[in-house]
């Protein structure tokens, strides 16, 4: 796909800085096979086709953004966390992880930088732009704690702001479970512990899936064909539980409705290639890059918000409904006042292309 395809004029003042007030308070733009309305997140649950599997990303964003100081001349360093190296100690006070920093220039190779609970030494340089650091807890039983009592919430750059109080509950969805992420599944920010109930009520079945959310996600793609984009590697896991529960909603001919492009990339990633429409149980590594010409083997529907221009996410949804009818609808959010990314509002398509 030309990426060019992918690209839309997204006006400043339409990128949502704050959530809504309340978390199923945002609108949501309903593409339906034969055309497009306008509705409400707190409405969706009863939307939702009976007999239907809900599933969602259970992920918890981990408090990534750590704000520190050079040791040897006092001068200001952010780190972003992206996750503990390979064979790395887990849970423990000293740990080795990957990060991004900047000014990146500024660190030296064995170098410390002091933050918050944590002692710093700076490692080599990898590749894209990140390095490897060892972190030292100083007064904390573990890393995890000392980023939970002392890190920063890591919200979008695109927000314009620094991360608020508010951002440590609404950055975070009400599901949230396993640790591991630097950005939130932003389709599950707008539901309820009432959306959930009301699925119950309905006899809609909820099931959870894990895919910790990487940069590499909101990352723009650069080159001119989507074949050409390096796709980023996240790790998720489909549990046992789940595959029994999509082959159950199948046996009944109900539908796997995901929330978040991040349960569609996992449950494709996992999808049976001997069983249409089923998974198989497995905790992996992805780069599965979804795009127009994709044919979805697990997910029916999905719900999701509207995503940046240019980007791989952008791309999932034009493989869902079409470049054409993305693009339309696109526009008519647009022309109708929709709130964009990560706390704006957002898109339930209750039938994927196939």
């Amino acid at each position: 796909m030309r990426t060019a395809l992918l690209d839309y004029d997204l006006p400043d003042d339409r990128v949502a800085r704050h959530p809504t007030t309340e978390r199923d308070g945002a609108r949501m733009l309903i593409v339906g096979r034969h055309g497009l309305s306008d509705d409400w997140v707190r409405n969706w649950a009863n939307l939702v086709p009976p007999g239907a599997l809900v599933v969602l990303n259970d992920t918890r964003v981990r408090k990534a953004r750590v704000l520190g100081r050079r040791r040897s001349s006092g001068g200001r360093v952010e780190l972003l966390l992206l996750g503990r190296q390979t064979g790395s100690n887990d849970g423990g006070r000293g740990e080795q992880w990957q990060a991004l920093a900047r000014p990146l220039r500024s660190l030296r190779v064995g170098g410390w930088v002091d933050a918050p609970g944590l002692e710093i030494q700076i490692g080599e340089r990898l590749d894209d732009g990140r390095i490897t650091v060892s972190l030292n807890a100083t007064d904390c039983d573990t890393v995890d704690e000392c980023l939970e009592r002392n890190g920063h919430v890591p919200i979008p750059p695109y927000l314009g702001r620094e991360d608020e109080p508010e951002d440590a509950t609404r950055y975070q969805t009400v599901f949230a479970d396993k640790s591991g992420s630097v950005a939130a599944p932003t389709a599950g920010l707008h539901l309820t512990k009432s959306t959930l109930e009301v699925l119950a009520q309905r006899g809609i079945g909820v099931g959870y899936t894990t895919l910790h959310v990487g940069l590499g996600t909101f990352r723009p793609v650069s080159v001119d064909d989507l074949d050409d984009h390096p796709m980023h590697s996240e790790w998720f896991e489909v549990s046992p539980q789940l595959m029994q529960q999509i082959a159950a909603t199948r046996a009944r001919r109900g539908q796997v409705v995901a929330v978040g492009t991040t349960v569609v990339r996992a449950l494709e990633s996992a999808r049976d290639k001997s069983r249409a429409g089923h998974v198989v149980s497995q905790a992996a590594q992805t780069r599965l890059l979804i795009q127009p010409g994709y044919e979805f083997g697990v997910v029916d529907g999905l719900l999701t918000n509207f995503h940046q221009p240019r980007s791989t996410l952008l791309a999932l949804v034009a493989a869902a409904i079409g470049p054409t009818r993305m693009n339309d609808a696109y526009l008519v959010a647009l022309s109708r006042g929709y709130r964009f990314l990560s706390y704006g509002d957002a898109m339930w398509i209750p039938e994927l292309l196939k």
